[in-house]
């Protein structure tokens, strides 16, 4: 019955013939940079990757990037329920610590690979690139499974502005701002929005987030250009409950905030060599407090830290052109990591320095191939390399196969090394490593209809685990896999629409773990949270008039949680959603306005993605948004 309604509200939708064609989340052929750290076209790479356009996401009424992650091949979003609350991303059954997350070349992950979703918003994004598997030859340690990186808008032609405000289901309130333009020697983006909310729970559960980000180049000559990317993010959380998802204290809150800055140089010295010069800097506030108390609250027990994170970073990559497809990249990086703060009873910090190279051929041919190889030096771990190499080769005009071969590791973050207090840190950890293969097969079924199959092998080890027993709470334990299918087609359907849809079936197993009934890796268990069916239906379609209304249809399989509450892991039963979206431009009436309607969940169903933790019910959301200047 399930499957049915589903299949009719997609239907629905598509059935509904425009007189205006919405753009696809996906093109056929993209641009992608993230996969090579050159622009490549993506049927040419040996990997997977995903290109989400932020206006498609925006026009669907994705407001998160974790929520446009859920359209992606083999992505497991894990939300624990309210707006603003802890959101992990697994991909391809990896840690949720092993997706490096870049905003225009600046990492965002804790080092370690640490990073909550659940701020990052698609307020100003241009693109998502999503490359799935290890790319650690480029991006050092955490790349583990794969890199989520998000571009920002570049402003083009003459300035514009668009101002914005949506309202809706659990007191939610969302204003933004965005204004841009320029020419070839210099252009600006820029970008404000706060969002709000009530929260789900009966509890004080508010949470509110406010971003700033801007892009600003400059291109004094033909061989010259400099890019600034600046973004900072204030958000703060409220949550009454504790890790089983039971009242605790209902002045319990937490505040994540700071700034990123990157800054890209580059010049053309011949028409073979070109540099680039970049600095990268990111820092984070991450304050937890349970105070005040009085005597109406659930726990009595003050508590507070703040902690601040940064990370520093230098780099500098030549590129030869040896033909119109044979690109060479080498590199050097160097980056600071320092934590200070309540946790650790002071200042931890290490450096890392790494040098990389990586050859791309035959991107004019129908055989391309890609290997490249890096070395680091960490202050903390010593040497490590690591290597990635593959083909992509065109068997006809409408058939693609691909395969790569590569290997990742992630270092102990500095909390997992040195916390003090209710939690003690481990020294000597081991940084965690992985293997990964995978191949698969491109098909163009005539017209704009292009099916994708892959396979993917992931081999981990040295798994950091949280146990707490024993004088340190995390230890390395010996292996586990990830394994499965993704499966995806996508197309235009004509002047009506698009429709796109995907299926990951995936399978984890620990091979050799710890021991105790809520550990996290259990021998011959498989790791939690991660489901072995998924899928997405996502379709759009015009409306007369120059409008849009799309529907996306989500299901996650049945998956194994830990239940702290009961000290044993539990099934928790598969689920399906459906989110509908709508805009429709009122040009007769007022010039540049257009009504934007979301609704999450409409079916309203009720499901954890986490033990304890219910999922928002049915939420709308209905606003507008107005654009000034002309395009």
């Amino acid at each position: 019955m399930l499957l049915k309604t589903y299949a009719a509200l997609a239907l629905v939708v598509v059935g509904a013939a425009g007189a205006q064609t919405p753009s696809d989340t996906f093109r056929l052929s993209p641009i992608v940079v993230t996969a090579t750290g050159v622009p490549t076209p993506a049927d040419r790479l040996p990997v997977s990757t995903t290109v989400l356009k932020g206006a498609d996401l925006r026009a669907r009424g994705i407001r998160t990037v974790s929520d446009a992650l859920r359209l992606v091949p083999g992505a497991a979003v894990v939300e624990t329920n309210s707006y603003g609350s802890q959101t992990s991303v697994f991909l391809r059954g990896g840690e949720s610590d092993y997706t490096k997350v870049l905003i225009d070349g600046v990492p965002q992950n804790a080092p370690g690979g640490t990073f909550d979703f659940s701020n990052l918003s698609t307020e100003n994004i241009d693109r998502i690139e999503v490359v799935s598997g290890p790319v650690s030859v480029l991006y050092g340690s955490d790349a583990v499974s794969g890199v989520v990186q998000v571009f920002t808008r570049t402003g083009r032609g003459p300035a514009q502005a668009l101002l914005e405000a949506r309202a809706g289901t659990y007191g939610t309130a969302e204003v933004g701002l965005r204004a841009g333009g320029g020419g070839d020697r210099a252009s600006y983006s820029i970008g404000a929005s706060r969002f709000s909310s009530d929260g789900s729970l009966p509890l004080n559960n508010a949470y509110r987030n406010t971003t700033f980000n801007g892009q600003f180049r400059l291109r004094p000559d033909a061989a010259t250009e400099a890019t600034l990317s600046v973004r900072y993010g204030d958000a703060l959380y409220h949550f009454p409950t504790d890790y089983t998802g039971a009242s605790s204290s209902k002045f319990q809150h937490q505040l994540d905030r700071g700034p990123t800055a990157g800054l890209d140089v580059s010049r053309i010295l011949s028409p073979v060599i070109e540099v680039h010069l970049d600095g990268t800097w990111h820092r984070d506030n991450y304050q937890y407090s349970v105070v005040p108390n009085d005597s109406t609250d659930f726990v009595n027990s003050p508590y507070a830290s703040s902690d601040w994170v940064t990370r520093q970073g230098l780099g500098a990559l030549a590129v030869a052109h040896l033909s119109a497809g044979d690109v060479l990249t080498a590199g050097t990086t160097f980056e600071h990591q320092q934590m200070t703060g309540t946790t650790l009873g002071g200042t931890k910090m290490r450096d890392d320095g790494a040098g990389y190279a990586e050859l791309v051929t035959g991107l004019d041919r129908a055989l391309s191939l890609t290997a490249g190889v890096r070395i680091d030096d960490n202050q903390r771990f010593g040497t490590y390399g690591t290597y990635r190499a593959g083909a992509s080769y065109a068997l006809a005009a409408d058939t693609r196969v691909h395969a790569s071969v590569g290997t990742a590791f992630k270092e102990p973050s500095l909390f997992q090394n040195y916390a003090t207090g209710f939690t003690v840190g481990n020294a000597d950890l081991k940084p965690e490593h992985a293997r990964s293969w995978e191949a698969g097969v491109e098909q163009s079924l005539g017209g704009d209809i292009v099916a994708r199959v892959t396979y993917f092998n992931q081999q981990f080890r040295d798994l950091i685990n949280y146990n707490p027993k024993g004088p340190a709470n995390y230890n390395n334990v010996p292996a586990s896999w990830a394994r499965g299918i993704e499966a995806g087609v996508r197309t235009r359907l004509g002047s009506w629409g698009t429709l796109s849809a995907s299926y990951t079936y995936l399978q984890t197993r620990v091979t050799a773990g710890d021991t105790g009934s809520t550990a996290l890796f259990r021998t011959g268990e498989p790791l939690v949270r991660r489901p072995a069916h998924s899928g997405t239906l996502a379709a759009t379609a015009g409306i007369p008039g120059g409008g849009s209304a799309g529907v996306t249809l989500t299901y996650v399989g049945r998956r194994q949680d830990t239940d702290f509450n009961a000290g044993h892991r539990v099934w928790l039963p598969p689920y399906g959603r459906v989110d509908l979206s709508a805009q429709y431009p009122l040009r007769m009436l007022v010039p540049g306005f257009t009504l934007e309607a979301r609704i999450e969940n409409a079916m309203n169903a009720r499901y954890d993605e986490v033990v304890g933790f219910p999922s928002r019910g049915r939420t709308i959301v209905f606003g507008g948004s107005w654009t000034v200047g002309s395009h």
